[in-house]
């Protein structure tokens, strides 16, 4: 499988996500909720800032546990199963496709304006859409051109935002009337709550940077940071910038604005702070744009990766190492729907496939953290757990009410869609045992037959943490592991080891089963309660080998108080002996680490038990 450059840090992944929450929510729908909550529209905005938190955690903890493309489709496909995954990332990439070509209509609107300022001229309805069309090409060929370039433009461009909007603060805090915020709750908590629902979405975007995790330099740290910082910078600007806009401007103007923020800006800066402005929502345009495309076309690659969409869109560029194939999907679909459709009727719609997608995001960590697979091992931890996952369940479902019923039937045949696709297309192709089927598993105590999921989460790991495995890590892919049931004696485990070693020493086992009875009557090989390492020298040259032995029950050492629940067996020969050394300082290192006897003994199965040394943070000794 083709892997992504990782190439993007922790600014990067600020300015997709800051970016992504920047426009409409600020430029224009402020004079919507304006008219709906009247100056408390400000708390609308407070409130809907915190309901998107348990969503940014939950991602932040999906992300760095699995960073793939695709973001939202990977973690649901792998915590639900691929008919709520193929849902997850069909809903995704037509929510987010479908935001981004309203962005670039709204950039094309504000175009109009600008130019209006300084030219009579009227530009006409397909002016625009032609305008639309032609930008949304130029962000498309950018895609694929380069992530690196693509993601410094978007740098830019969000830094050049943030500024403008900072002066609009500085100078408009002097500019506020206090009388403008009289009757602040006239119309009442209930409208305060209602449109805190409106103007939520303005924030969804938020959570998309979790589509190009892959691309992401040590995810575990830059994403969380990335994301929670966008979440606060953006906070606060949303709040002070309306704040000033709600001061400076008479109510019923403002009501009737399509440029609110710019109106705001000419009451204390004149024409100049109304072009700055609307340049400002330009940017804040482009930016959703670019960053768009950029996410969304991450889900077609995923799905294509996982054999759940045709194989084309899977393939990256080899000069570019871009998803050419995906950009141009998603890019052909927002140039047909800028000239097609009437996005703002289906952007509702692409609002309440976010929610939905919120709903699966906050049950996938509930599913993945109680599957209790070993390879889980997120980098950030959600805090809270489970009560704020739950609460955001319930509070999305209740704004999901709010949205009518069209955009439900449409989502009701984005799931119909789902389960005919999969019947017809992905039924015969995978077979992948998701994290809710290792809860089935645990509760009514059937034993799956696959552990792809936990193998495929290490494999992740390991290339999230750049570990790159030794001989020791070579070893213990390849060795033996006894999970012995019931209680035991050393004597019968070691008749057991020797069976097991002759083949693959080529010496006989009764020569084995005497060396350890022997090396075990020179000195107990129990180094600490629970835990032995029972190691021999064996006749030949270039012979080492380990066996892993767990007894959940116990087994019994004679000159051991404790019985014993974790064995490393070495045997090798004596041209070893330096490999011998070293490799005993690799299980002194495991075994100190925290919770591994915890580990070691919830492992399900032999595969989890090999996973979990795989995955251990000890220093690999490459020069080996």
């Amino acid at each position: 499988m083709a892997q992504l450059k990782k190439q993007l840090g922790s600014v990067d992944v600020f300015a997709v996500a800051s970016g992504a929450m920047i426009s409409s929510g600020l430029f224009i729908l402020p004079a919507i909720a304006f008219t709906k909550a009247g100056p408390a529209v400000i708390l609308s905005y407070l409130f809907a800032s915190l309901l998107i938190i348990p969503s940014v955690l939950s991602k932040a903890e999906l992300a760095t546990a699995m960073p793939r493309a695709g973001g939202t489709y990977f973690f649901v496909e792998r915590s639900l199963g691929p008919i709520w995954g193929l849902f997850g990332g069909f809903a995704s990439w037509f929510s987010l496709a479908l935001k981004s070509a309203f962005a670039v209509v709204g950039m094309a609107v504000l175009i109009e304006v600008v130019v209006q300022m300084f030219s009579p001229a009227q530009l006409s309805h397909w002016h625009l859409k032609a305008i639309a069309a032609i930008c949304c090409l130029g962000f498309t060929a950018l895609n694929i051109v380069s992530v690196k370039y693509t993601s410094r433009f978007q740098v830019w461009l969000v830094v050049s935002l943030l500024t403008i909007l900072a002066f609009f603060v500085l100078f408009g805090s002097s500019a506020v009337e206090a009388v403008r915020y009289k009757g602040f709750l006239d119309k009442g908590w209930p409208a305060v709550l209602a449109t805190a629902g409106l103007v939520f979405i303005s924030f969804g975007g938020l959570t998309k940077v979790a589509s190009i995790a892959e691309e992401v330099k040590h995810p575990g740290k830059n994403l969380p940071l990335g994301m929670i910082l966008a979440w606060l910078v953006v906070t606060l600007f949303y709040i002070a910038v309306i704040t000033i806009t709600v001061g400076v401007v008479d109510g019923t103007e403002l009501a009737g604005s399509y440029v609110p923020i710019s109106l705001a800006a000419s009451k204390f800066m004149g024409p100049l702070g109304f072009a700055l402005l609307s340049l400002a929502a330009i940017a804040a345009f482009v930016t959703t744009a670019n960053g768009g495309i950029f996410a969304a076309s991450r889900s077609p690659m995923a799905m294509s990766r996982d054999q759940l969409l045709p194989p084309p869109l899977a393939r990256v560029n080899n000069r570019f190492k871009t998803p050419h194939f995906s950009i141009l999907l998603t890019g052909g679909f927002m140039v047909m729907a800028i000239v097609l459709l009437d996005i703002e009727s289906l952007v509702k719609t692409a609002s309440t496939l976010k929610i939905i997608l919120f709903i699966l995001t906050n049950a996938s960590v509930i599913i993945m953290r109680e599957s209790r697979i070993q390879s889980y091992r997120p980098k950030f931890k959600s805090p809270l757990y489970p009560y704020i996952h739950i609460f955001a369940i319930l509070a999305y479902s209740a704004l999901i009410i709010d949205m009518g019923r069209v955009p439900l039937l449409i989502t009701a045949a984005f799931i119909a869609l789902s389960a005919a696709w999969f019947i017809f297309y992905v039924r015969r192709r995978v077979s992948r045992a998701s994290a809710v089927m290792h809860i089935v598993e645990r509760v009514t105590a059937r034993e799956l037959k696959t552990v792809t999921l936990e193998n495929e989460l290490r494999d992740i790991l390991l290339q999230r943490d750049d570990i790159i495995e030794d001989r020791f890590d070579e070893l213990i892919r390849e060795c033996e592991i006894l999970d012995i049931q019931g209680k035991s004696s050393a004597e019968k485990v070691f008749r057991q080891a020797s069976q097991i070693l002759e083949k693959k020493l080529d010496i006989n086992e009764y020569v084995l089963f005497e060396k350890f009875l022997h090396r075990e009557a020179e000195g107990g090989t129990v180094v600490q309660p629970g835990f032995a390492i029972p190691h021999i020298v064996v006749e030949g040259e270039n012979k080492f080998d380990i066996l892993l032995v767990r007894a959940v029950d116990g087994i019994d050492f004679p000159h051991a108080e404790d019985p014993v629940k974790t064995m490393f067996i070495l045997a090798g020969s004596q041209d070893q002996r330096n490999y011998h050394l070293r490799a005993l300082m690799a299980i002194a290192q495991i075994a100190q680490e925290k919770d591994f006897e915890k580990r070691w003994l919830a492992a399900r199965d032999t595969a989890a038990i090999r996973n979990l040394l795989l995955l251990s943070t000890r220093k690999r000794d490459t020069n080996v």
